[in-house]
């Protein structure tokens, strides 16, 4: 894959960032819309035409609480991103006097690329696997396995390390975590809708009238979630391509980064990584049953399949 220069792929990638955060919100009011509207008209269907209610403005009247309510989400998730990736992870800053080794190959493509130094993060892990996460300078950080670290020679290293750097440059760690804040929402909603069915079957009293909205409400939920996704899937596979190309362009070592994704293939997992939307961050899915699934699952993978990214960095060669 040709490599489409860091300035061009910094604007698209803003550009994505924009249309993201105008598409989950109207997707969002969208499906509250459409919940409100067969509610309304199920409760009109038992009065009569003087007691009946617009569903428009039963929506307008909802409408200024849910953005507040997803604001607040929104803002709480991005102020705290950082920490709670770390907590998805369990990473544990690694201080300079850990590894003078890592340290130095951060710092020195850093400086190649008049790049600020971003923090720098270890797993307790022995599987191989690393990702790149922030939203800006104070936040960008790169994160490794403890294995990744021992098991990759310095050359293979400085590829993984590229990868993750060509990540924060070209600004797909801001768009990820857009992304993983509102999927992050609409999965909730689901969730919520379905326990809510589950409650609402206990019950005695109009549980009938009340299981029939909250299935409604569930299958809402499920296509909008199921929509949340196409739109992240659509940014995330291409993503990976273009940060080997990066990284081959910052080391002029593709081989070395064919030759760390062939090691990291034979064991990418890791035992503390259980979000699914957290793990799209990694170089390679981290994730035991997303490898293990059928076809289905990965149609909707967020990362390209390891071999097809081999052959494409051993074109470079």
């Amino acid at each position: 894959m040709k490599y489409i220069g860091l300035s061009t792929q910094i604007r698209k990638n803003n550009f994505n960032s924009f249309l993201l955060l105008i598409a989950f919100p109207i997707l969002l009011m969208g499906m509250f819309y459409l919940i409100v509207f067969f509610v309304v008209e199920k409760n009109n269907s038992g009065y009569g035409n003087d007691q009946s209610t617009d569903p428009n403005l039963a929506f307008l009247s909802i409408a200024p609480f849910i953005l507040i309510g997803v604001g607040i989400w929104f803002l709480i998730a991005w102020l705290g991103h950082a920490a709670f990736i770390r907590l998805a992870t369990g990473s544990k800053p690694l201080e300079r006097k850990e590894n003078m080794r890592v340290y130095n190959l951060v710092e020195n493509l850093c400086i190649s690329r008049g790049m600020k130094m971003p923090k720098v993060n270890i797993i307790n892990d022995d599987s191989l696997n690393a990702f790149a996460s922030g939203i800006d300078e104070k936040s960008f950080s790169i994160t490794l396995s403890k294995g990744i670290i021992e098991k990759l020679n310095d050359e293979e290293l400085e590829g993984v390390i590229a990868h993750e750097l060509s990540h924060i440059r070209n600004r797909d760690t801001r768009v990820l975590i857009i992304s993983i804040i509102f999927v992050g929402i609409f999965a909730f909603l689901a969730e919520l809708a379905f326990r809510s069915l589950r409650f609402t079957g206990r019950g005695k009293r109009d549980s009938k009238g009340g299981g029939l909205i909250i299935l409604i409400a569930i299958v809402v939920t499920a296509i909008a979630y199921f929509i949340s996704m196409l739109l992240r899937f659509g940014i995330s596979r291409k993503r990976e391509y273009l940060a080997d190309a990066g990284a081959s362009e910052m080391t002029k070592k593709p081989y070395a980064l064919a030759s760390a994704l062939r090691k990291i293939s034979v064991d990418p997992f890791i035992e503390a990584v259980e979000s699914r939307d957290v793990a799209q961050l990694f170089i390679d899915n981290p994730q035991i049953s997303t490898r293990r699934s059928g076809s289905w699952n990965n149609l909707f993978s967020t990362h390209p399949p390891l071999d097809k990214r081999i052959k494409l960095l051993e074109q470079f060669v």
